[in-house]
């Protein structure tokens, strides 16, 4: 931008403060829409004034900071040798950093010591014969990510209820947290209840509850329980988040996803009105255009129920999938199967990340009367081709058998996570905001 600027010829005589100030804010104004940043999730456009900046001034604020401009003592941290702040929201670009391999720090549990875990992400269980995947930690480049503390995060909790809401992906950041907590609870003092859309587990000892409700589109559909295997048989009802709301009222800490299942098809079967009059008069939209009018009908009983007050909604951003292995440069590759090492091309990009869906959910939020916080794990996954279920999986409640584990074209998972793994990062994240 400074050199546009130098470029630009002086007047014979000086403009007006006001004038320069709203070239100056056009400038910078475009600017920022041309920026290829995977962390632009978190722009919020400033306003222009005809003040000189302070020293103090920082960047656009980002979506995900309107909740607190402040953060617990004890997640705080010194500037270590290397100039890194102490963890601070308003200034740490979480999703910008790199994954170091450090095989010195164990994960808080396994998928044979923790009792909670699906089958279905349990890759050791599963005949997963590298571990690599399992040490990689995630550094931010301009500051300190706090460890996990498994009691520090329950004291948060303490009276309190969390829900994640979404997905299967939502699912495994479910179980992730609940595995690296349980450890620390005595036996007689937690306990499990899975239901078909909505399981609790209890810390009792802390009266917290750590709860996940099953809503892939967040709005209803006709996949919500009994899932149509066909995405040309799902038809969503757009206009209509009550059936599943009225589970999220009285909630203290709200964490929403909904990416993967709109991904399935190019078009997106919406209905308005009830299914009771019949799933016949649905419309074909382009699932961004489906996608948007879904997450304003989900943002408006937001804004029209939970008092931000009493609860603190959190949006998790897409987890990306890793079908392509041209992607990294690997042509000869099967999507993500034999995978072992993150991708280190800076700022890698992925096709299984839509920046469309991206651009909706900031759009959406940044009109919110409630405050939205991003835990943006986006750009932290796209590197993990590596993290991936793979072969490592079930299917239909069964273990891959040998012969479907040697069609990994077919049957490679390039969605779903380890556990443990990446979505233990993202919940390193989430602790971070708490």
């Amino acid at each position: 931008m400074k050199m546009l600027l130098d470029k630009m010829k002086p007047p014979r005589s000086k403009l007006p403060l006001s004038i320069v100030a709203v070239v100056v804010c056009a400038f910078t104004f475009i600017g920022a829409l041309y920026i290829e940043d995977a962390g632009y999730l978190n722009f919020k456009a400033k306003s222009c004034s005809k003040q000189e900046p302070t020293p103090h001034s920082h960047e656009s604020k980002r979506v995900e900071q309107n909740v607190s401009s402040s953060v617990e003592d004890d997640l705080l941290e010194d500037v270590d040798g290397d100039g890194k702040e102490g963890f601070d929201p308003d200034s740490c670009r979480v999703y910008r950093g790199k994954w170091v391999f450090n095989a010195s720090v164990e994960p808080l549990y396994s998928d044979t010591s923790c009792p909670y875990l699906d089958r279905q992400v349990s890759c050791v269980k599963n005949g997963r014969p590298d571990s690599d995947y399992r040490y990689w930690e995630w550094q931010p480049d301009n500051c300190i990510l706090p460890r996990f503390d498994p009691i520090g995060a329950l004291e948060k909790l303490r009276g309190k209820r969390l829900m994640f809401v979404g997905d299967s992906l939502q699912r495994g950041q479910w179980e992730s947290l609940i595995c690296m907590v349980e450890s620390s609870i005595p036996a007689d003092q937690k306990s499990m209840r899975r239901g078909r859309s909505h399981s609790v587990f209890k810390a009792k000892e802390y009266n917290a509850s750590i709860e996940f409700y099953w809503a892939p589109f967040l709005v209803e559909s006709n996949s919500d329980l009994h899932i149509k295997p066909d995405p040309n048989d799902r038809i969503l009802r757009v206009d209509s988040v009550f059936k599943h709301a009225k589970y999220w009222v009285g909630v203290d800490i709200l964490v929403f996803n909904s990416y993967v299942w709109w991904m399935s098809g190019l078009k997106i079967k919406s209905l308005w009105g009830s299914f009771a009059n019949g799933e016949d008069g649905y419309e074909e939209l382009d699932a961004p255009v489906a996608y948007r009018i879904a997450l304003k009908t989900w943002a408006n009983w937001v804004d029209s129920t939970i008092d931000p007050n009493k609860t603190r909604l959190f949006f998790t951003t897409l987890s990306p999938t890793h079908m392509r292995s041209v992607d990294w440069h690997n042509k000869k590759g099967i999507r993500c199967y034999n995978e072992t090492q993150p991708v280190m091309e800076k700022n890698f990009w992925g096709t299984g990340s839509d920046r469309r869906i991206m651009d909706v959910v900031t759009s959406v939020a940044e009109r919110m009367k409630v405050p939205v916080s991003f835990i943006n794990i986006t750009q932290i996954s796209n590197y993990r081709k590596d993290g991936h279920a793979s072969v490592y999986t079930e299917t239909q409640g069964e273990v891959l058998t040998d012969e479907q584990k040697a069609d990994p074209l077919r049957y490679a998972d390039c969605i779903h996570w380890c556990l443990p793994g990446v979505p233990d990062t993202w919940n390193r994240v989430f602790y971070a905001y708490l």
